[in-house]
């Protein structure tokens, strides 16, 4: 790994190193998308398995549009001009609304009538109560010791009195 760019070899350790929370992700989306398609008309996958490729493809692509946004959101903060801030907010904007369809698009072209996640708003649906699911099971695995970010702050000891 020495001899990749510095962002790709920090994505490959990252990703390394967070591969059982990834894995745990999927497993995650393919029980929200299958409890969806039970309770959800608009919802349709013919089999399990491509309920769990429909879980991995939404895993993949949540990962890229959080990135994306996380990226935007960097350059919202850092635009001097309002200008800048106006045009890195409608980027933004875009590339909340326009994933759903890039999902709803890479469905259709991977699995064709097979799959179906109804439109847009079933999508919008979808995605929030999948980062929900993801958000509430990584809470209740990790570790507080390794996330101290996760639990309450905790207020300091007083110093000692002389």
């Amino acid at each position: 790994m020495t001899n990749l760019p510095d962002d790709r070899s920090t994505y490959l350790e990252r990703l390394h190193t967070d591969l059982p929370g990834h894995i745990v992700d999927v497993f995650v989306y393919t029980v929200v998308l299958n409890l969806a398609i039970q309770y959800v008309p608009q919802l349709i996958s013919e089999t399990f398995t491509l309920s769990l490729f429909t879980a991995i493809l939404l895993k993949f692509v949540l990962e890229l549009i959080v990135s994306a946004k996380t990226r935007l959101k960097r350059n919202f903060r850092a635009a001097s001009s309002r200008a800048g801030r106006v045009g890195a907010a409608v980027t933004l904007w875009l590339v909340l609304v326009g994933s759903k369809f890039l999902v709803i698009e890479l469905t259709h072209l991977l699995f064709g009538d097979r799959v179906h996640l109804g439109g847009f708003w079933s999508v919008n649906g979808l995605i929030v109560v999948l980062m929900l699911a993801r958000g509430g099971v990584r809470l209740l695995i990790t570790p507080p010791e390794l996330s101290p970010e996760l639990r309450s702050p905790q207020p300091s000891p007083a110093p000692p009195a002389d």
